[in-house]
């Protein structure tokens, strides 16, 4: 499976005592990051199709469709060698019939992916959209929880001392990103971490997501 994640934030520069983003200040732009890992759903699993009778994929077969949404993170970035995020999230499902009461599992995913590319970490569990009778729609919700290796994702000293250098107009560098040096952009992407939720589909459903 192939994941087109969002573009990882650019630091240009890191400064704790912040309390916003983007705070424009004398000796450059500073940001806050987290070691918290980023949270999303990946392109193509945030919804699912079930179809009666199954492998019959046109708008007349369809039993069943589901949607994640309203998905947030909580995150304790307190002390301790591990990290622990908590991805929550709604399932809001419909049937084509309102026939009599029905329950219907969907497997979802929970991953940890390092750097943008690489999974380090996955586990599958369950949601169940319980119809009443004659009702078309169901709502239900799931969680994952994620740790990470504090040590993991804290950036080495060196690499936060060259994004935290403060910078003055008419030095050679003023202007220069410093993730424009392979080597801090490399440090970055290791210690970013993000856990993703989806529906653990099938490759037929997930090629049905994709082309439709």
């Amino acid at each position: 499976m192939k994941f087109r994640l969002a573009p990882l934030m650019l630091l240009i520069a890191l400064l704790p005592a912040c309390s916003r983003k983007g705070v424009i200040m004398d000796g450059g732009v500073f940001t806050v990051r987290s070691a918290c890992p980023l949270v999303g759903v990946p392109a193509a699993t945030g919804d699912v199709t079930l179809f009666n009778p199954p492998g019959n994929i046109t708008a007349a077969a369809i039993d069943v469709t589901a949607t994640i949404t309203n998905v947030r993170g909580s995150c304790q970035e307190g002390a301790g060698a591990e990290i622990v995020s908590t991805v929550s999230f709604d399932v809001l499902g419909q049937r084509r019939v309102a026939g009599p009461a029905r329950t219907v599992v969907l497997p979802f995913f929970n991953v940890v992916v390092q750097g943008g590319t690489e999974v380090v970490a996955k586990r599958v569990g369950a949601v169940a959209l319980n119809f009443p009778e004659g009702s078309l729609r169901a709502q239900s919700a799931g969680q994952g929880t994620s740790r990470v290796s504090r040590s993991v994702a804290t950036l080495p000293e060196s690499v936060r001392t060259v994004l935290t250098r403060r910078r003055k107009p008419g030095d050679a560098d003023a202007a220069v990103d410093p993730l424009t040096d392979p080597a801090v952009r490399a440090a970055v992407a290791r210690a970013t971490f993000e856990q993703l939720v989806g529906f653990q589909l099938t490759e037929a459903q997930l090629r049905y997501n994709a082309t439709r």
